[in-house]
Parts: structure tokens; sequence; C-alpha cells
């Protein structure tokens, strides 16, 4: 995957860029950090330059969360709850649950979509509850688009600074990532085990 990302920045420089960080996105198995550094090396041996990417990369990420925070205004509270009216009693939640997760989203959403940013997975995935909680959409692009700039320009810099060692970085993020994806699966499982709890 990571030959063909590479193909994309060479072929169509910015754009491809654009283009590979809302698919990232939309596909969060595909890695930013990969197109990112890589990036950023190219503005050592290109006609591109570190504010270009920077602002193409965010671009993106934005068009990216955009899209995902409209398919999360579909999705509605009360569509979730006729889906748990239907499916509760297997999923073990209630209409009240998704009531009490919409309420905690609209208290600590602004810096819940800022700091997950930079979180791996999560960073794309937070626009789907932003949009279901129906957080101001100027809001939600404007902290989105901070966030977003913040990391692209930490990894550009990271990239176009190491040069042809920006692959270096990319272990490094892999093992960030790693970790963060840990952490996580520990936390849904502490979380699942006293929820069950709860309910019974």
């Amino acid at each position: 995957m990571e030959e063909w990302l590479m193909q994309i920045m060479n072929d169509y420089g910015y754009l491809g860029i654009l283009f590979l960080i809302a698919l990232e996105n939309l596909f969060p198995p595909i890695p930013s950090e990969v197109i990112l550094t890589f990036g950023g090396f190219m503005t050592t041996l290109s006609a591109l330059n570190v504010p270009g990417v920077v602002l193409f990369a965010t671009a993106g990420s934005v068009y990216g969360a955009v899209i995902l925070y409209l398919i999360g205004v579909q999705l509605d509270l009360e569509r979730l709850e006729k889906i748990v009216d239907r499916y509760g009693q297997v999923l073990r939640i209630t209409s009240e649950d998704i009531y009490k997760a919409d309420a905690w989203f609209k208290k600590h959403g602004p810096k819940t979509v800022f700091f997950c940013r930079f979180i791996p997975l999560i960073r794309s995935i937070i626009s789907i509850p932003a949009g279901m909680a129906r957080m101001p959409f100027l809001q939600f692009l404007l902290l989105t688009a901070l966030g977003t700039f913040i990391w692209n320009i930490v990894l550009v810099l990271l990239g176009a600074s190491v040069g042809e060692s920006w692959e270096t970085i990319v272990h490094y993020l892999d093992i960030y990532s790693n970790v963060v994806y840990g952490v996580l699966v520990v936390l849904l499982l502490l979380l699942a085990v006293l929820f069950i709890r709860k309910r019974k």
C-alpha cells in the first residue's frame, strides 16, 4: 500500500496529497503518517513546499471529516432509538443509554473533537458522533481544522527535517499507534464489563 500512496503523491503532487488524506479520513486503515511524512520528505527534492503540503493535507482531512459529520447528522437519535428498541436486548443497551451518551458528547464535544484529531483511528471516527449530536457545524469545522493543522504540520516538518530517513518517523508513529490501540482495547473491555455489571 505504501508504494501506491507514494506513487500517487509523486504523480499528482498537492492534489494527490489532498485526495489521499480525504480518503484516509473515510477509510482510517490508510496511514496518514506515511502520507504526511513522505510529503514532508518530498519537499526536499521536488517543487512541493511545506506550507503547500500542510494546507492541502489539512483541506483533504477537513473534507473527509465533513462527509463523516454529515453521515452522523443522518444517524439522529430517533433512528438510533428505533434500532435500540428492536435490538436493544441483544446489544444490552437502552434508549436511556443513548440519550446519556448524547448528553455527554454535547457537554464535552468541543474538546473531544479537537484532541481526538491526535489519536489514530479515532481522529476520523469522531466526526460521526459530532454530527449525531448536532454539534454546531462552524464549531466542528474550526476545531477539526485546527487539530488537523497541528497534527499535519508536525508530521510534515518531521518528514522534511529527516529527509531520506522519513521511514524512521513512520516506524515510531506505528509504535505510538499500536500503544494507542492497545489502550483503547483495554478501555473498551473495561467499559463493557462495567456496563454488563450495571445491567445485571
